[in-house]
């Protein structure tokens, strides 16, 4: 068996794994490169390996930086099957609908701005909505947790529940007695909606995300009293609150906690609550049709006729009028909005008009990519540029780390433990992070760059690839 990394090598995004067992090629993951310089150069390049030699495509999630380069691998010949679990399909359909109509508009924004200027057009979308269709005609069959499925001749899958978003797995493949584990992107436990991650089962390698491998987060209740008490602060003194949120598991925790502290009592019933994100919106659809994926807690407020996400100021903006709307309100309004990274979408145009204010705060709740408008605003920027305008930073900024939908170094370690892998290979993560992270898992750890061979046979576990010319790590 032989891996090579085409994507999230010693970086986030853009996960992309090619594994090669018994003269057949499956790829784990086809996610869009994000945040940061040199972003749209990277998404264009070729694969760095030919899509129609590619017999079939593993998604562990819906995110788009693990499948939002599936209509360009389609379109550049691929033509295996596409195998997922239900929610991840339902998912996947959205965000990849989603990330073409905004790639055609800012494509057609482009056009226009290149003619009135008299320039040479730049180039189209990266895809459009009819790639995206001809995209999912290639999704097959539907993965259930726990059942092991024949991908092709010889090649086994089994999908286990990781805990991260509706619908998330990480992987199982065995091939000719050997079995190697795709992390995917691993949960963090205690969430009240999805269930934690499944331990992971003994391997002879794993192949396992890093994201946070350098640091711990706060508890969960800390952080949602962080949340509550800056929200109650932020309205008494008559500003908004702008939360920059993921469409996928974080908007639906963030409705699920506020949802809890007015039923409470420690917000107010009547506190408008605007989910802008038409994305969102949809995906909250999506997560009431699955409720095979939630935790008991989540499951039981079902059960008993209540709807885990909705409280009674929730107000879901669909239309572009009613977003702008919503900048008209000078202060007593929660607003959620994507992106999460603050790279694009409604809530750029909700910083601008926020984020000079003294009143007025900005929770900053995911993960922040090294580039990204968040990243900034975290680092204590004091002027950013947003939309073509420097804009002071006077809004608070608060970084609420324990929302992470991301396993934490500790989390991490315990879950690779049980996997007892003579070889790891590290993805999905910053340097600083691997490196980190490399250093406590101890042997037989590698972080390859992105096209390097990594044989996953082992021998020894001190022994084989070294990945920078040095001993088997990071470094």
């Amino acid at each position: 068996m032989r891996l090579v990394c085409h994507g999230a090598a010693r970086g986030v995004t853009g996960s992309c794994h090619l594994l090669e067992a018994g003269g057949r090629r499956v790829l784990v993951d086809c996610g869009l490169f994000q945040g940061g310089d040199g972003i749209e150069e990277a998404n264009r390049r070729p694969f760095g390996f030919d899509p129609a030699t590619v017999d079939a495509l593993l998604l562990t999630h819906a995110h788009l930086d693990h499948c939002g380069r599936l209509p360009l691998l389609v379109r550049e010949g691929f033509r295996g099957e596409v195998i997922a679990t239900a929610a991840t399909r339902d998912l996947a359909r959205l965000v990849l609908l989603d990330a073409a109509h905004l790639q055609e508009a800012e494509a057609a924004w482009r056009a226009r701005k290149a003619a009135r200027r008299g320039r040479r057009p730049p180039p189209g979308p990266l895809y459009g909505l009819l790639d995206v269709l001809e995209a999912m005609d290639r999704f097959g069959r539907i993965a259930r947790y726990g059942e092991p499925l024949e991908v092709l001749p010889g090649l086994r899958a089994t999908f286990h529940d990781a805990g991260h978003i509706l619908g998330s797995a990480f992987l199982v493949l065995e091939h000719g007695g050997r079995r190697v584990a795709f992390s995917g992107d691993l949960g963090s436990p205690g969430h009240p909606v999805l269930r934690d991650p499944e331990p992971a089962p003994a391997v002879d390698a794993v192949v396992m995300e890093s994201t946070y491998g350098d640091r711990r987060h706060r508890p969960l209740a800390d952080s949602v009293a962080e949340l509550v008490e800056v929200v109650d602060r932020t309205l008494r003194g008559g500003g908004n609150v702008v939360v920059p949120s993921f469409a996928l598991e974080r908007a639906q925790e963030l409705l699920y906690f506020l949802r809890e502290a007015v039923e409470d009592g420690r917000l107010p019933a009547a506190m408008p609550v605007f989910l802008d994100s038409p994305m969102a919106i949809a995906a909250t659809e999506v997560f009431r049709r699955h409720p095979e994926c939630y935790d008991r807690e989540a499951r039981a407020l079902l059960e008993a006729g209540r709807d885990p996400f909705r409280l009674p100021g929730l107000r879901a903006t669909r239309e572009t009028a009613d977003s702008m709307a919503i900048n008209q309100i000078r202060g007593g309004a929660v607003i959620i909005a994507g992106s999460g990274m603050c790279t694009g979408g409604r809530v750029l145009h909700h910083l601008r008009h926020n984020l000079w204010r003294r009143e007025c705060a900005v929770v900053l709740v995911g993960f922040a990519a090294e580039g990204t408008l968040a990243r900034r605003l975290v680092d204590g920027a004091r002027r950013v540029r947003i939309l073509g305008e420097d804009i002071p930073v006077r809004a608070s900024i608060h970084t609420i780390n324990g929302f992470s939908a991301h396993a934490d170094r500790a989390e991490l370690a315990a879950w690779h433990a049980g996997a007892r892998a003579r070889r790891t290979v590290l993805v999905h993560g910053e340097t600083r992070a691997m490196e980190a992270l490399a250093a406590r898992l101890g042997g037989g750890v590698v972080c390859p760059r992105e096209g390097e061979p990594v044989p996953l046979a082992l021998a020894d576990p001190a022994a084989g690839l070294r990945a920078d010319g040095g001993r088997p790590g990071c470094r």
